[in-house]
């Protein structure tokens, strides 16, 4: 048998029991141990580690444990570019791409609203999420910690919160992605990302009153659909104005 010391940082530790999260603590394993079967028998999702340090070393989960080594495990933090380091998979720090389950239509309204690839219908299974993410590679954003544990999505987060506003404060926290919001330029219905439309090409399909008060517009291209700054583009301007000031962000980009 052999004892070795583990430490977990940041999210990671939301998958541990309570007393072991933000400590070192030791763990007796059998010889011939494995990194990713420690992970195993902490029910801790190798999707969700980007770095391990055996000792001060980087290491791969395929590692075999030595008496006495000093584990470290760290998530994907894309604030951070830990690329000169031999990393555990060998994939992209940021991936903006995702794929929604069907209870998370509400988030997928907001990412798509800042700029965001966030592909998302009421009625994907779970096979069809797998087949997206792993034909894509998009990162799937579920309420499964099933479906997010599976060894067949590489890469997951399961939203802990039931509130919309609260998700997306989550999901840009958990991937860092305050600075790389671009607002309206997708279309909140299809993803597709928005066109610039001359007012004389869309004219036809404007209420009047649109017509009189309004002269800049943008198309998409998938469903047809005619966006312009009115009084909806207001109220979402004011709610992602709030939702940066509630996180303690500078602001989000103008749109």
């Amino acid at each position: 048998m052999l004892r070795v010391s583990l430490r977990f940082y940041a999210e990671l530790n939301t998958h541990l029991p309570r007393e072991l999260r933000r400590i070192t603590f030791d763990r007796t394993v059998s010889d011939g141990w494995t990194l990713r079967q420690i992970l195993e028998s902490l029910q801790v999702p190798s999707n969700e580690i980007d770095l391990v340090l055996v000792n001060g070393e980087p290491e791969s989960l395929e590692h075999l444990l030595r008496q006495g080594d000093r584990v470290s495990f760290y998530p994907v933090w894309d604030s951070i570019d830990v690329t000169p380091i031999t990393r555990v998979e060998n994939r992209p720090l940021r991936r903006l791409r995702f794929v929604l389950d069907a209870h998370l239509g509400k988030l997928a309204h907001h990412l798509r609203m800042l700029g965001f690839d966030a592909l998302y219908r009421n009625d994907y299974r779970r096979d069809d999420l797998v087949r997206i993410a792993t034909g894509e590679d998009r990162i799937v954003l579920s309420k499964s910690r099933t479906l997010i544990h599976t060894n067949v999505i590489e890469a997951g987060y399961c939203v802990k919160s039931s509130n919309p506003r609260e998700q997306l404060i989550e999901v840009l926290r958990r991937f860092d992605l305050w600075r790389s919001a671009h607002p309206f330029q997708r279309c909140l219905h299809c993803n597709s990302t928005l066109r610039p439309a001359a007012k004389d090409s869309v004219v036809d399909r404007l209420p009047e009153k649109v017509r009189r008060l309004y002269s800049e517009f943008t198309v998409c291209p998938g469903c047809g659909r005619t966006y312009w700054k009115g009084t909806h583009f207001e109220k979402m301007m004011e709610f992602t104005r709030r939702v940066y000031a509630e996180s303690g962000e500078p602001g989000p980009p103008s749109a």
